[in-house]
């Protein structure tokens, strides 16, 4: 992954949700040149970021055998004008599971204010993958141990 749009996974429940956790910042990449008077978090971010903890909880349900490919996004919900200078809490919890693909919705809170919702995700399933590779990944990349 070149960008991460979660700072650490703080529950994971196999097969059933995840949540994490992400801290907005005026440092964050995307600000660099974008936004010439105000710095707004754009809307893109919001899915990126319920999309990539949902996706690792389906490949975890998974036990690493799989790699998940964010398909299909319906009913996603964002809001326009969030400022830098927060934390946010993410959650996903899993519809659907099988061996070819997996349906999900999500959401991104903020002082118990939902921000950022997608009620529909559907992820195609990839199974070339190394399941040992994948599970490093995801130990680095979620702050579990």
């Amino acid at each position: 992954m070149r960008f991460l749009y979660y700072d650490r996974i703080t529950d994971i429940e196999k097969g059933k949700s995840i949540n994490g956790v992400k801290t907005f910042t005026l440092s964050e990449e995307f600000f660099k040149r974008h936004f010439t008077k105000k710095a707004l978090i754009p809307g893109v971010i919001y899915i990126e970021a319920m999309a990539q903890l949902l996706g690792w909880l389906v490949i975890y349900s998974h036990d690493f055998s799989l790699s998940a490919i964010m398909s299909l996004v319906e009913d996603a919900d964002v809001s326009p004008d969030l400022r830098p200078g927060f934390k946010a809490e993410i959650h996903g919890e899993l519809i659907s599971t099988s061996r070819r693909d997996s349906l999900g919705r999500a959401w991104i809170t903020v002082e118990g204010e939902t921000i950022a919702s997608m009620d529909r995700i559907i992820y195609s399933h990839v199974h070339k993958v190394d399941p040992e590779a994948l599970r490093n990944l995801f130990y680095y990349y979620s702050g579990i141990k």
